[in-house]
Protein backbone atom coordinates (compact mmCIF):
# COMPACT_ATOMS: atom_id res chain seq x y z
CA UNK A 1 0.00 0.00 0.00
CA UNK A 2 1.78 3.20 -1.02
CA UNK A 3 0.24 6.32 0.17
CA UNK A 4 0.16 9.49 -2.10
CA UNK A 5 2.81 12.26 -1.78
CA UNK A 6 0.42 15.36 -2.23
CA UNK A 7 -1.98 13.53 0.00
CA UNK A 8 0.90 13.09 2.84
CA UNK A 9 2.08 16.77 2.57
CA UNK A 10 -1.83 17.61 3.17
CA UNK A 11 -2.27 15.91 5.92
CA UNK A 12 1.50 17.42 7.26
CA UNK A 13 0.29 20.68 6.09
CA UNK A 14 -3.31 20.03 8.51
CA UNK A 15 -1.16 19.11 11.39
CA UNK A 16 1.50 22.14 11.04
CA UNK A 17 -1.97 24.47 10.48
CA UNK A 18 -3.02 23.07 14.35
CA UNK A 19 -0.30 22.74 16.06
CA UNK A 20 0.32 26.32 14.94
CA UNK A 21 -2.75 27.79 15.76
CA UNK A 22 -2.31 26.24 19.51
CA UNK A 23 1.02 27.91 19.85
CA UNK A 24 -1.04 31.08 18.82
CA UNK A 25 -3.77 30.61 21.61
CA UNK A 26 -0.36 29.87 23.73
CA UNK A 27 0.64 33.27 24.47
CA UNK A 28 -2.59 33.95 25.87
CA UNK A 29 -0.48 32.78 28.81
CA UNK A 30 0.87 36.03 29.26
CA UNK A 31 -2.44 37.36 30.33
CA UNK A 32 -1.12 36.05 34.27
CA UNK A 33 1.82 38.04 34.32
CA UNK A 34 -0.25 41.15 33.01
CA UNK A 35 -2.59 40.53 35.65
CA UNK A 36 -0.42 39.88 38.19
CA UNK A 37 1.49 43.21 37.97
CA UNK A 38 -1.64 45.35 37.86
CA UNK A 39 -2.85 43.78 40.77
CA UNK A 40 0.49 44.45 41.98
CA UNK A 41 0.30 47.94 40.66
CA UNK A 42 -2.88 48.42 42.92
CA UNK A 43 -1.02 47.19 46.21
CA UNK A 44 1.97 49.27 45.74
CA UNK A 45 -0.33 52.23 45.03
CA UNK A 46 -2.32 51.62 48.42
CA UNK A 47 0.96 50.96 50.48
CA UNK A 48 2.59 54.37 48.62
CA UNK A 49 -0.85 56.01 50.04
CA UNK A 50 -0.76 54.38 53.46
CA UNK A 51 2.57 55.68 53.79
CA UNK A 52 1.97 59.07 52.72
CA UNK A 53 -1.15 58.95 55.00
CA UNK A 54 0.85 58.11 57.78
CA UNK A 55 3.49 60.99 57.51
CA UNK A 56 0.14 63.30 57.13
CA UNK A 57 -1.50 62.19 59.84
CA UNK A 58 1.56 62.50 62.19
CA UNK A 59 1.80 66.28 61.82
CA UNK A 60 -0.58 66.87 64.52
CA UNK A 61 2.03 65.81 66.89
CA UNK A 62 4.41 68.81 65.62
CA UNK A 63 4.95 70.73 68.50
CA UNK A 64 8.81 71.29 68.32
CA UNK A 65 9.49 69.05 66.16
CA UNK A 66 13.59 68.32 65.63
CA UNK A 67 15.27 67.75 62.42
CA UNK A 68 15.84 64.13 63.41
CA UNK A 69 11.69 63.83 62.99
CA UNK A 70 11.33 66.27 60.17
CA UNK A 71 13.89 63.74 58.13
CA UNK A 72 11.79 60.92 59.25
CA UNK A 73 8.32 62.54 58.12
CA UNK A 74 10.13 63.36 55.01
CA UNK A 75 11.19 59.88 54.42
CA UNK A 76 7.73 58.67 54.77
CA UNK A 77 6.72 61.01 51.63
CA UNK A 78 9.42 60.00 49.79
CA UNK A 79 9.18 56.01 50.90
CA UNK A 80 5.20 56.73 49.28
CA UNK A 81 6.38 58.54 46.38
CA UNK A 82 8.91 55.46 45.29
CA UNK A 83 6.12 53.17 45.83
CA UNK A 84 4.06 55.10 43.53
CA UNK A 85 6.84 54.76 40.92
CA UNK A 86 7.12 51.24 41.37
CA UNK A 87 3.68 50.80 40.95
CA UNK A 88 4.16 52.90 37.47
CA UNK A 89 6.67 50.41 36.87
CA UNK A 90 4.77 47.29 36.84
CA UNK A 91 2.15 49.08 35.30
CA UNK A 92 3.91 50.07 32.42
CA UNK A 93 5.27 46.04 32.33
CA UNK A 94 1.68 44.80 32.34
CA UNK A 95 0.46 47.05 29.64
CA UNK A 96 3.67 46.44 27.52
CA UNK A 97 3.55 42.47 28.26
CA UNK A 98 -0.25 42.60 27.01
CA UNK A 99 0.83 44.72 23.90
CA UNK A 100 3.34 42.40 22.54
CA UNK A 101 2.30 39.27 23.06
CA UNK A 102 -1.76 39.64 23.48
CA UNK A 103 -3.06 42.47 21.61
CA UNK A 104 -2.91 45.98 20.92
CA UNK A 105 -5.12 48.26 23.71
CA UNK A 106 -7.41 49.46 21.39
CA UNK A 107 -8.79 52.19 23.73
CA UNK A 108 -5.51 53.65 23.91
CA UNK A 109 -5.13 54.51 20.49
CA UNK A 110 -8.49 56.46 20.47
CA UNK A 111 -9.30 59.28 18.78
CA UNK A 112 -7.64 61.97 21.94
CA UNK A 113 -4.58 60.17 21.28
CA UNK A 114 -3.95 59.70 25.29
CA UNK A 115 -2.32 56.60 24.56
CA UNK A 116 1.06 58.40 22.91
CA UNK A 117 2.63 58.57 26.33
CA UNK A 118 3.99 56.23 28.61
CA UNK A 119 2.11 53.40 28.22
CA UNK A 120 2.17 53.30 24.34
CA UNK A 121 4.62 50.59 23.61
CA UNK A 122 5.06 49.02 20.47
CA UNK A 123 8.21 46.79 20.44
CA UNK A 124 10.00 45.11 23.48
CA UNK A 125 12.76 48.22 23.19
CA UNK A 126 10.42 50.71 24.07
CA UNK A 127 9.05 48.42 26.96
CA UNK A 128 12.90 48.10 27.97
CA UNK A 129 13.55 51.79 27.95
CA UNK A 130 10.31 53.31 29.81
CA UNK A 131 10.79 50.52 32.35
CA UNK A 132 14.73 51.79 32.52
CA UNK A 133 13.50 55.13 33.28
CA UNK A 134 10.78 54.29 35.73
CA UNK A 135 13.07 52.38 37.44
CA UNK A 136 16.11 54.62 37.62
CA UNK A 137 13.65 57.49 38.60
CA UNK A 138 12.42 55.25 41.57
CA UNK A 139 16.66 54.47 42.54
CA UNK A 140 17.20 58.14 42.43
CA UNK A 141 14.11 58.72 44.79
CA UNK A 142 15.56 55.71 46.88
CA UNK A 143 19.06 57.10 47.44
CA UNK A 144 17.08 60.17 48.40
CA UNK A 145 15.46 58.97 51.01
CA UNK A 146 19.04 57.58 52.36
CA UNK A 147 20.56 60.52 52.06
CA UNK A 148 17.90 62.83 53.95
CA UNK A 149 19.75 60.08 57.29
CA UNK A 150 23.11 60.37 56.30
CA UNK A 151 25.09 62.27 58.88
CA UNK A 152 27.08 65.17 57.92
CA UNK A 153 29.56 64.98 60.87
CA UNK A 154 32.69 65.57 59.15
CA UNK A 155 35.13 66.06 56.14
CA UNK A 156 34.66 62.48 54.53
CA UNK A 157 30.72 62.28 55.10
CA UNK A 158 30.56 65.48 53.82
CA UNK A 159 32.20 64.12 50.85
CA UNK A 160 30.15 61.28 50.69
CA UNK A 161 27.05 63.34 50.49
CA UNK A 162 28.64 65.23 47.86
CA UNK A 163 29.69 62.60 46.00
CA UNK A 164 25.93 60.81 46.12
CA UNK A 165 24.38 64.70 44.68
CA UNK A 166 26.75 64.21 42.09
CA UNK A 167 26.22 60.54 41.34
CA UNK A 168 21.96 61.25 41.42
CA UNK A 169 22.76 64.29 39.34
CA UNK A 170 24.34 62.44 36.65
CA UNK A 171 21.77 59.71 36.67
CA UNK A 172 19.38 62.04 36.05
CA UNK A 173 20.96 63.67 33.44
CA UNK A 174 21.77 59.98 32.01
CA UNK A 175 17.65 59.18 32.01
CA UNK A 176 16.44 62.61 30.61
CA UNK A 177 19.40 63.33 28.25
CA UNK A 178 20.98 60.48 26.53
CA UNK A 179 18.23 57.12 26.42
CA UNK A 180 15.71 58.90 25.23
CA UNK A 181 17.77 60.27 21.98
CA UNK A 182 18.58 57.03 21.36
CA UNK A 183 15.98 55.87 19.34
CA UNK A 184 14.29 59.06 17.94
CA UNK A 185 15.57 60.73 14.39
Amino acid sequence: MQIDKSSWQRRLKRYEHRFEKVLWRLRLVAILPVIMSLASTGVTFVLGTMEIGKAILSLHAMDNPSKAYIAELLGSVVSGIDLYLIGIALMIFGYGVYELLISPIDAARGEDKAGEGLLDIRDLDQLKEKLVKVLVVALIVSAFKAMLSLPIVDGPSLAYFCLSVLLLAVSGFLVTGNLGKGNRH
